[in-house]
């Protein structure tokens, strides 16, 4: 098998039982300490990678040749499985989504995730029936890649009147429609999360932790779920930890904050340590 494939490989088998968590750095430094740490995937951030671009996270601001670059290099930087966050497949036709999610594939991911959102307030939703017709015309673009097929509802994140109901309405007619994984972004309570992960199995259920829920990685397990990330947060704990010690600066000409940074050495060394050379995609 190439790395690729075993890459793939090992991806499929961490959904077949248990649970894990794939954190999203947003660029090649915080991927490779990610993988130092012992994570055994990554997942790419659209949010993170936008905000590192000085854009916002929202109506494809970063064109899609330039997401398609940053993705190619999270893969080739580690050697672990990385699923892309591919917002809406940058296409709204179906002969253009299943070309750019071709494309997505051919960087060397193992995985990618494909969102119901349209990006137009007025019906920031894809109708049921296209947004299910969407999903097929994917699942059918990656047939025989390998790559894991993830199919996110954004009802939650729009705002839809009735968001829990319509996702876990859409969430078992992806899977119908040939994804490998379903998402519904803005779950957080116990009684949601459950009914979510019965409403998609046997298939798994990838929930989302951007900020604490009031539960640990061993209680998200117990509700069935197999998947954790993180989204843009990890990239804006970063933010938070730069902004705290910039304003400190600027309001009040202290540098306290300044301890709390990682020591020059301690990243320095590590980064020292790190052979891309023989990385490959």
């Amino acid at each position: 098998m190439t790395d690729r494939q075993q890459a793939r490989a090992a991806f499929a088998d961490l959904h077949k039982d248990g649970c894990f968590v794939i954190p999203n750095p947003w660029d090649i430094g915080s991927a490779l300490m990610l993988e130092h740490l012992g994570f055994r995937a990554l997942a790419t951030t659209s949010a993170g990678y936008a905000f590192s671009c000085g854009l916002p996270d929202t109506d494809w601001a970063v064109p899609c040749a330039d997401m398609l670059s940053h993705i190619a290099g999270i893969v080739r930087a580690t050697g672990l499985p990385v699923n892309a966050d591919f917002e809406s497949g940058y296409a709204h036709d179906l002969d253009g989504l299943a070309r750019n999610l071709r494309l997505c594939a051919d960087t060397g991911v193992a995985g990618l995730s494909v969102e119901d959102a349209t990006g137009d307030p007025a019906k920031p939703l894809y109708e049921f029936d296209l947004a299910v017709e969407r999903i097929a015309a994917a699942a059918e673009a990656l047939r025989g890649t390998g790559v894991l097929l993830t199919a996110r509802c954004e009802a939650v994140l729009v705002d839809h009147p009735a968001a829990i109901e319509e996702a876990v309405r859409r969430l078992p007619a992806y899977a119908a429609a040939g994804a490998d994984v379903l998402y519904a972004p803005g779950l957080r309570t116990p009684d949601t999360i459950r009914a979510a992960v019965e409403a998609v199995g046997p298939k798994p259920l990838n929930l989302l932790v951007s900020a604490p829920i009031g539960l640990t990685v061993a209680q998200i397990a117990d509700l069935g779920v197999r998947r954790i990330s993180l989204g843009s947060a990890l990239s804006r704990a970063a933010w938070g930890g730069f902004l705290r010690a910039a304003r400190m600066l600027a309001d009040e000409g202290r540098f306290d904050a300044l301890a709390e940074a990682e020591p020059f050495d301690a990243l320095n060394g590590f980064f020292r340590t790190q052979d891309r050379d023989g990385r490959q995609s």
